[in-house]
């Protein structure tokens, strides 16, 4: 690959691969333990993500388990949870936290599809921006020593590099989509 557009296509990447990111934390009926990633739990005074002061399980296909490494850190987790947009509330047993998900209803998981597609919307919009700054450093660029074919072949490039992104993101979308529609 050419090195001058080597750049946005490593930033169009960053952008498909964040959008998958926050997928993962979009719950689809059954136990994930990607959507805690977000939330983080005051460790002695640190914000410290959940994820590094406690091992999370999956017992069950609803049910996540929290064993934190330290007992101290139980009312920490519980409440970092309440106060997150998880809105599911956390039981112990003075060990051990658990986080029942219940069934998605209809209209719950229709608001979460039109979410998965606003989120890939944004996605491409972020990866057309990339693209029109491509094309502007490929103007720029036209005004060097550069030949005006090279410069339409590397935009040529870009619109292919483009095209991947949006189809890719699109296609993750509808899996996400598919996934949380199934009951």
């Amino acid at each position: 690959m050419d090195e001058r557009i080597k750049v946005y296509d490593e930033k169009m990447t960053k952008t498909y691969n964040n959008l998958l990111t926050e997928f993962g934390t979009i719950r689809a009926g059954r136990a994930n333990p990607n959507v805690l990633n977000k939330i983080k739990v005051d460790y002695y005074g640190t914000p410290t993500p959940l994820q590094q002061v406690g091992n999370i399980t999956v017992p069950e296909p609803r049910v996540l388990q929290i064993q934190p490494w330290e007992a101290s850190l139980v009312k920490a987790i519980e409440k970092a949870i309440q106060t997150s947009d998880l809105g599911i509330n956390p039981s112990n047993d003075g060990r051990i936290i658990r986080l029942i998900f219940p069934e998605l209803t209809e209209e719950r998981r229709k608001d979460l599809v039109k979410d998965v597609k606003k989120k890939g919307e944004a996605a491409k919009v972020a990866v057309r921006n990339i693209r029109r700054d491509a094309n502007d450093y490929l103007k720029k660029l036209g005004k060097t020593d550069v030949s005006e074919d090279e410069i339409k072949e590397l935009e040529d490039k870009i619109q292919k590099l483009t095209d991947k992104y949006i189809k890719d993101i699109d296609k993750a979308v509808d899996e996400k989509g598919k996934e949380i529609l199934t009951v």
